[in-house]
């Protein structure tokens, strides 16, 4: 692969993620989250691992909700009225995005919960 083909692909990646960010409001809101969990982890004494499940997770959560989006922009070329399961499959992605989105609270909950409660202390 040429080098311009490469640059290429990374400007079309980076339009892609501009698209969601600017269309998507709850993607927005789990970039800011993402962020404010990642400065956490950078505040407390975490172990490395936790700092990469922290990171993992947070980064699972955007990826889902970018895989929720071009489910739904792809749902949204068959039209209801092409087939029924168009609500399911929309329904089901957003489902995703919840679970994985309450995975990641939870374990974030059991990972901050000790430095949590030794600041309040």
């Amino acid at each position: 692969m040429s080098l311009r083909r490469l640059l290429k692909s990374f400007v079309d990646a980076i339009r892609g993620l501009k698209h969601v960010f600017k269309s998507e409001q709850n993607f927005r809101i789990q970039v800011l989250v993402g962020f404010l969990v990642l400065a956490a982890a950078v505040y407390f004494p975490l172990r490395s691992w936790e700092v990469i499940l922290i990171v993992l997770l947070v980064l699972l959560v955007l990826l889902v909700e970018i895989l929720n989006t071009v489910f739904e922009y792809f749902s949204d070329l068959l039209k209801p009225r092409l087939h029924h399961y168009v609500g399911v499959i929309k329904d089901v992605m957003a489902g995703a995005v919840l679970l994985t989105s309450l995975v990641a609270t939870v374990v974030g909950i059991i990972i901050f919960y000790p430095y949590l409660e030794n600041l309040l202390k």
